[in-house]
């Protein structure tokens, strides 16, 4: 039964392969169906994309050229309001400051805020030319304002008035109708008692509304590199008003005018008429010369001198003849007067400086007063070369007055530098001591370096106080660290105790690491208050006192760390890195108070 049965097991078996293979095959045509669907899909937005790349293109084009026009509209609307500004600035300065100089400096700001404008784009094809024309510009407006200044200087500094000055005294004090006639009418009572109480009135020399026109033209030709123009107006015009000589000569001018061809000693008129004026005028600077001398002194005796020099030929001429001798006598005589009691008070205050006894200490070892006091009088002295090369000759022609000069500015310096000496034997600290010496001989040798001065000592004198420079801060450097340095020393480390395997006693080392933190921590709290005021030669000796503790300490701690490193407490003995040490080395010499320190 079961073999009657198998062909139609087979028949139904093969119907099913038939099925199947005819599924297949649809199936099969399907796929190539889609697949050929699908590549022609990829074949037309292949296309697609190849029609539109070029719309894309030109878009994108358009879109940047549109943001450049805009930049470029942006950056034309800059140029063109800068160049309607110069147009109308340059319309203003071409006008001249004279009739409206408020609007005319207005101008010179606007031109240089174009020079800024067009200094920052400096790619505009532009800027060049109208930097030069601008510049060009700015040129015309240095000489208008030039002319302006001297103009105004000179409108406003005529010779005052001797009404304006009886103006300016107390109602008591100024004279009155009745003081010819009588006595004391009018005037007060007790005469001290009026000047101790009487108030005075400085004088109006230029309306107070002038004064700011005339700090801003002073500023523009400051900014514009013009401070000698701008110095000799104002020294000219002002000059001009104050000199008594224009009266003296104007006098004389006179006197000889009236008595031209008139049987008349017109000399001895003027004499006569003058001589009192004079004679109480050269008692002044007498009496100057004759007062009792001090440094501060030298610069007044020095610009008297020079006046009187100045003024001799002025002297002479309108003091001519013998009946004017006395006159030109006395003038001489003070001149020479001034110029002795100028060459005293120089040796005086070499003197005074070597022998200053003031007791003023600096705790901190910075810059002593008296030290930046010398350096400065001398500095101040420089100001004056050409008057004390006069004085010099004065006395001693035979000699050149400029090795004079430095003769006495060696022996000023020599004086200070004893007197440093002195000064420093009063710190208690040897370390102290040698820093003050270091900061106080430092600040001289630049002071020179950076003035006239240098010129006169020479590179010698620079030289060799640059080495006594070095030498005291070698010498802080030996008394300073010295100590902590021998804390660091292997030798003796092994001398008894506790010995390790390489013959060290642990209990000394111990010691030596609590000796260190102990030591250092002093040095820390002391030096930190110390100053060294010069930026470069306070990194200079850091330094080197880094690289003498530092590379000693690491050698310490790498060789002997390890034999406290196991104890309960580690951080008692090796309580700071060498890092931690560098970086506390960078607080010495700051001048930090405890407190600070502490926080």
């Amino acid at each position: 039964m079961a073999v009657a049965a198998l062909p139609q097991a087979m028949d139904a078996l093969s119907r099913r392969a038939t099925m199947l293979r005819d599924s297949l095959r649809r199936s099969q045509g399907n796929t190539d169906g889609m697949v050929a669907i699908l590549g022609s899909f990829d074949h037309r937005l292949s296309a697609l994309e190849a029609a539109m790349r070029p719309t894309q293109v030109r878009t994108h084009a358009i879109r940047t050229a549109h943001e450049n026009i805009d930049r470029t509209i942006k950056a034309a609307d800059g140029i063109l309001s800068q160049f309607d500004l110069a147009r109308r600035a340059e319309a203003t300065i071409l006008r001249g400051p004279h009739e409206d100089l408020e609007s005319y400096l207005e101008a010179v700001d606007v031109l240089k805020g174009i020079i800024r404008f067009f200094s920052s784009n400096k790619n505009f094809k532009s800027s060049e030319g109208v930097l030069n024309h601008v510049n060009n510009l700015l040129a015309k407006s240095t000489l208008k304002i030039e002319e302006e200044f001297k103009q105004l200087m000179g409108t406003y500094s005529k010779p005052i008035e001797p009404d304006r000055l009886f103006d300016c005294l107390p109602k008591s004090l100024r004279p009155t109708k009745g003081d010819h006639e009588a006595d004391g009418g009018g005037r007060s009572d007790h005469p001290s008692k009026g000047l101790e109480t009487a108030v005075y009135r400085t004088p109006t020399l230029i309306p107070p509304r002038i004064l700011p026109l005339m700090n801003d033209i002073a500023q523009q030709l400051v900014q514009a590199g013009n401070q000698q123009t701008c110095y000799k107006i104002y020294r000219d015009s002002r000059a001009s008003a104050l000199e008594v000589k224009l009266l003296l000569a104007g006098e004389r001018k006179i006197c000889d005018q009236i008595f031209d061809g008139v049987n008349f000693n017109k000399g001895h008129c003027f004499a006569e008429l003058t001589a009192n004026s004079i004679i109480t005028l050269f008692s002044f600077g007498d009496a100057v010369a004759k007062s009792k001398r001090s440094p501060e002194k030298l610069f007044v005796l020095l610009d008297m001198y020079e006046v009187m020099r100045e003024l001799q030929p002025e002297i002479e001429e309108i003091f001519e003849g013998k009946p004017c001798t006395e006159m030109r006598e006395a003038a001489s005589s003070l001149t020479k007067r001034l110029a002795q009691t100028a060459q005293e008070t120089f040796s005086d205050f070499e003197e005074a400086v070597e022998k200053d006894a003031s007791k003023t200490i600096v705790q901190d070892g910075t810059v002593h007063p008296l030290t930046s006091y010398v350096i400065n009088y001398v500095k101040f002295l420089f100001d004056y070369q050409s008057t004390l090369k006069l004085l010099f000759q004065e006395f001693d022609s035979g000699t050149e007055a400029e090795s004079q000069l430095a003769a006495v500015t060696t022996r000023i310096m020599q004086a200070l530098q004893n007197n440093l000496d002195g000064k420093s034997k009063q710190y208690k600290d040897p370390a102290l001591t040698y820093l003050f010496l270091m900061n106080n001989i430092h600040y001289m040798v630049r002071s020179v370096r950076r003035s006239e001065a240098k010129d006169i000592l020479g590179d010698d004198w620079i030289q060799r106080h640059r080495r006594i420079v070095q030498q005291n801060a070698n010498q802080y450097k030996r008394v300073a660290w010295a100590k902590i340095l021998q804390t660091l020393s292997v030798q003796g480390a092994g001398s008894s105790g506790d010995l390790t395997s390489s013959g060290v006693s642990r209990a000394t080392i111990k010691e030596r690491f609590k000796s260190f933190n102990t030591q250092f921590e002093e040095l820390h709290a002391k030096q930190s208050q110390w100053i060294v005021p010069d930026q470069e030669l306070r990194e200079s000796l850091r330094l080197a006192v880094a690289e003498v503790l530092l590379p000693a300490y690491r050698s310490f701690i790498k060789r002997f760390g390890n034999l406290v490193e196991n104890n309960k407490n580690p951080q008692k003995y090796v309580r700071y890195s060498p890092e931690a040490v560098d970086q506390l080395l960078g607080q010495f010499f700051e001048g930090q108070q405890w407190a600070e320190q502490k926080r």
